[in-house]
């Protein structure tokens, strides 16, 4: 009987239906198309065993003038840093420090809950307080439990909080009869800045989330603590910059350590006219002014201290600590027109790009007296959340709230073949959460995003840029950086950092549920049934060719409104030569997949498939 050659098109294509989008394929998990042909991603372990606090939506490193190298991890609590690849240590900015004795606890018998009382303090739920000084309550909440760093469980009133009691390993403590005092000796009380939110909340004001969702027009004020709690941050020299957004401005000094906390940028010697807040902040690539995008304007002699969400300020050349506008400096600010907020900006080849919900804007250094010359390039192609936008090699590629686009001195919409299943299943009250991510080894670009039944992101779609070809799949991650300065590109998940494109496994297990399915298959555009005897595959298995393995299904339907019925399931290795089949039908879907039990057989495996061969004949109409 002749053989069938299925060399089927690169890319998945959901824009038809299955029987519609013959001859390509039609979905996929974990799979990306390499040199036209559909392999398995690479897996992923742990850079090391310790936890971050908090969810990490931002990653940024940098390398100072000694060669070292360092990590940025902003997270809905903290902002961490980790040097050499070890530990994250904590240099989360201090909001406000307590003067002596301005505290004072309660403890009730039988409760670990402690109850602080410090008029004004300022804090929300979340929040973390260091404290020192403090004296025993007189039983089991002793010094040594109080003078600790402690997480907020609660904010009852603007001038008490709650937390839980531990000892110094971290164990509940639960007060006796004799723990009746106040703490009170020299307690300091050192608060960091507010947490941010984990999920968005609509009824947190304006800018908050997507254009019409929410609450456009309210009178609820953009802040740190109200917002989807997002960190921007670039380097300065050695030093790093930050902002949490809609909140301060924020620098940590590289020659201090990385025991000592960044610190408001506007509270630093010779500090000049510096905003307090803003929506994000990065440092132009050529001509070094330090960028805030949604600044609080001057006002008088000094910041407003309120978000102002479509202006941009900007610091002297090569002047972090230096905002305000004289003739003598290259400082100043500009206000943007289309669109009512900014969500983002990005550094490109010669110019800075800032998008607003509704457009995108080109920022060029002119110099003396106008610094920046602004360019309005395009109209309706708004961005979907601060962090949708990526560099790349042949341009910026973002995402909109319903299309892809790609800026290389020009805007270009991009043709994609999965757009309505995508756009289709976003959750668009969680729409900020999506970030954009490249995989340069492999010429990729991709979003994560959340599902519409899901609050997390939990879905990724992927466009390879030199062949033009799209794939999606299921994984949560919340922040990538590609490799460049770090040896492997990073992720976040589940409050650990992961080094990707490591091996094929899933943190030192098989990776599961990776599969890619063609559309459909016929004979004659199915005026015929087809009968299926034998496959005689063209699997490439890497990193372990001895003892990989692959499942080959065959499914098949006879007309395109049925269901698929799985006709047979082979089990493909290295040494598979072929494989004897039956199956009758007028339409057959083939699909590969590595999700068995077998974890010995699929220990660190990667496959490729190449130009499967099917024994395929007509056995007539009926």
């Amino acid at each position: 009987m002749p053989l069938a050659k299925f060399v089927l098109k690169p890319g998945v294509d959901r824009e038809g239906t299955s029987y519609d989008s013959e001859g390509g394929w039609f979905d996929s998990n974990l799979v990306r198309f390499n040199k036209g042909r559909p392999q398995k991603i690479g897996g992923w372990r742990k850079d090391n065993e310790n936890t971050f606090i908090g969810t990490c939506r931002a990653l940024h490193a940098w390398v100072d003038l000694d060669g070292s190298k360092y990590l940025g991890l902003g997270t809905t609590n903290k902002y961490y840093l980790e040097e050499g690849g070890s530990t994250f240590t904590d240099i989360t900015p201090i909001r406000s420090t307590t003067g002596n004795n301005e505290i004072s606890f309660s403890a009730t018998n039988g409760d670990s809950t402690i109850t602080a009382t410090d008029t004004a303090h300022g804090a929300v739920t979340g929040d973390f307080v260091t404290f020192s000084g403090c004296a025993t309550l007189g039983g089991v909440v002793t010094a040594a439990v109080l003078n600790q760093e402690y997480q907020l469980t609660a904010v009852p009133t603007a001038n008490t909080y709650k937390f839980t009691a531990k000892d110094t390993d971290g164990d509940t403590v639960t007060a006796n009869s004799s723990d009746s005092g106040n703490g009170q000796g020299t307690i300091v009380g050192n608060y960091q800045i507010n947490s941010g939110l984990d999920v968005y909340v609509a009824s947190t004001g304006f800018g908050a989330g997507t254009w019409g969702a929410s609450t456009w027009g309210s009178t609820s004020a953009l802040s740190e603590s109200n917002q989807l709690r997002l960190w921007s941050h670039d380097h300065f020299g050695e030093d790093l910059i930050m902002n949490a957004r809609a909140g301060g401005i924020y620098y940590w000094d590289e020659s201090g350590g990385s025991s000592a906390r960044a610190v408001a940028l506007s509270g630093k010697s010779g500090a000049n006219l510096v905003p307090t807040k803003g929506l994000q902040v990065l440092v132009s690539e050529k001509d070094r002014h330090v960028i805030v995008l949604g600044a609080d304007p001057i006002s008088g002699s000094s910041r407003s201290g309120s978000v102002d969400p479509m202006l941009i300020a900007f610091s002297d050349q090569e002047n972090a600590l230096d905002f305000e506008t004289v003739t003598t400096n290259t400082a100043g600010s500009l206000r943007l027109s289309e669109g009512s907020i900014i969500v983002g900006g990005l550094k490109a080849r010669q110019e800075t790009l800032v998008w607003t919900d509704t457009s995108l804007y080109s920022m060029q250094f002119i110099g003396p007296p106008y610094t920046f010359g602004v360019n309005l390039l395009n109209k309706g192609s708004g961005l979907a959340s601060p962090n949708a936008a990526i560099n790349a090699a042949p341009g910026v590629f973002w995402m909109s709230s319903d299309n892809f686009y790609v800026y290389n001195g020009s805007v270009q919409k991009l043709p994609c073949t999965v757009h309505s299943y995508v756009f289709d299943d976003i959750n668009l009250g969680q729409i900020y959460k999506i970030f954009a991510f490249s995989t340069s080894e492999f010429d990729e670009v991709g979003w994560f995003y959340c599902s519409s039944d899901s609050t997390e992101i939990d879905r990724y779609v992927c466009y390879d840029y030199t062949d033009g070809v799209w794939t999606y799949g299921s994984l949560s991650r919340t922040a990538w950086l590609d490799q460049g300065i770090v040896n492997y590109p990073r992720a976040t998940a589940s409050s650990y950092l992961y080094q990707h494109e490591f091996g094929y496994n899933d943190d030192g297990s098989p990776m599961t549920n990776v599969y890619i399915e063609s559309a459909d298959l016929d004979i004659g555009d199915g005026d015929e049934f087809a009968f299926i005897s034998k496959l005689i595959p063209d699997v490439r298995f890497l990193n372990n060719s001895e003892s990989g393995q692959v499942n080959f299904v065959l499914k098949t339907k006879d007309f395109p409104g049925d269901s698929l019925t799985t006709s047979s399931t082979n089990v493909v290795s290295s040494t598979t030569q072929k494989k004897d089949m039956r199956a009758r039908a007028r339409q057959a879907v083939i699909r590969f997949e590595s999700d068995d039990d077998d974890t010995s057989a699929n220990d660190d495996v990667g496959w490729r498939v190449g130009a499967t061969r099917l024994e395929i004949r007509g056995d007539g109409r009926r």
